[in-house]
């Protein structure tokens, strides 16, 4: 399904965006007059959303060989509403996300290094790193929900 790097991370890019609107819809809703369990739900929603965007964002950044300071802008683009957008479209005109997974060892001297081995293994077992990526994903989740909510209660 994820074929390409670029097509995995815009699907999440979006998809933080589409949570985001929910998120605000929530709040919005509760402020005139809705039960607060709307705001529980749709930060819910969001926050699973948001640390499979992250995920990705780390995932796509190691394949592409971006420089530090890009995967943490990517990251950190989900923290403003809908930033996810522009930043998928800046990446996407700067060539950022263009390539294929890298599947295969070549003759760079960044291939040898012990987290690109390790990351072809698992993208030539997509169905492992999936469950990796989803069980890691679901634990930090809910982690952080018994640290309690942004904010606090």
């Amino acid at each position: 399904m994820f074929r390409t790097p670029d097509l995995l991370y815009r699907v999440l890019a979006i998809a933080e965006a589409i949570t985001w609107t929910i998120l605000i819809g929530a709040i919005i809703a509760r402020a005139v007059g809705a039960p607060g369990v709307v705001v529980t739900v749709g930060g819910g929603i969001h926050g699973f959303i948001f640390l499979s965007y992250a995920a990705t964002a780390i995932l796509v950044a190691l394949n592409q060989r971006w420089h530090v300071g890009v995967g943490v802008l990517a990251v950190a683009s989900a923290v403003v509403p809908y930033a996810t957008i522009p930043m998928e479209i800046w990446l996407h005109r700067t060539g950022r996300l263009t390539g294929a997974w890298r599947l295969a060892a070549t003759e760079d001297p960044r291939d040898r290094r012990w987290y690109d081995r390790l990351m072809r293994w698992f993208l030539q077992r997509p169905w492992v790193l999936a469950v990796l990526l989803v069980v890691g994903i679901v634990a930090l989740y809910v982690i952080l929900l018994l640290i309690g909510p942004p904010g606090g209660k």
